[in-house]
């Protein structure tokens, strides 16, 4: 069991093999589209509905990228725009169920091209694999709780 002082390196060896794994796996795809699209409709998925502004900062891109990016979205009828009930005067945009769809899509190819980079794993290892998972999927639910954000579409 990690210590607390090394509990931050191994959090940032977690945070790197993931960005890696997932860089590896997009460029096996051959995938041509931009890993904010993704991103974007990942965050939106999680998250559920948010106003531009607070997709952008969660996404990390400008407010004028993501506005670009949301048009992009809407036109393929992936997001759509909703009046913000809480301001009529403000937008949220929401993920629409072809955008989950292609999302869940680009996941299974990504899932497709990684699943035979470990062909060895022993039981043991999907099993701290999958431990793993629910610990960082708490940890994440946790954050995600102190920031007032809800996970609505889980």
């Amino acid at each position: 069991m990690p210590r607390d002082h090394e509990l931050p390196a191994l959090v940032g060896a977690l945070v790197s093999a993931n960005s890696r794994l997932v860089r590896v796996a997009a460029t096996a795809t051959g995938s041509e589209e931009s890993p904010a699209v993704w991103r974007t409709l990942g965050v939106l998925r999680d998250l559920g509905p948010l106003r531009l502004g607070e997709l952008a900062r969660v996404s990390r891109v400008t407010q004028p990228t993501m506005t670009k990016l949301v048009n992009a979205l809407e036109e393929r009828g992936w997001v759509r725009r909703t009046p913000d009930p809480d301001d009529g005067r403000a937008l949220r945009v929401a993920a629409e169920p072809a955008g989950l769809t292609a999302l869940d899509a680009w996941r299974d190819e990504l899932t497709a091209t990684i699943a035979p980079m470990f062909p060895e794993l022993s039981d043991e290892d999907l099993a701290a694999l999958e431990r793993t998972v629910a610990v960082l999927q708490a940890g994440l639910d946790r954050a995600d709780a102190s920031l007032g954000r809800s996970k609505e579409h889980e």
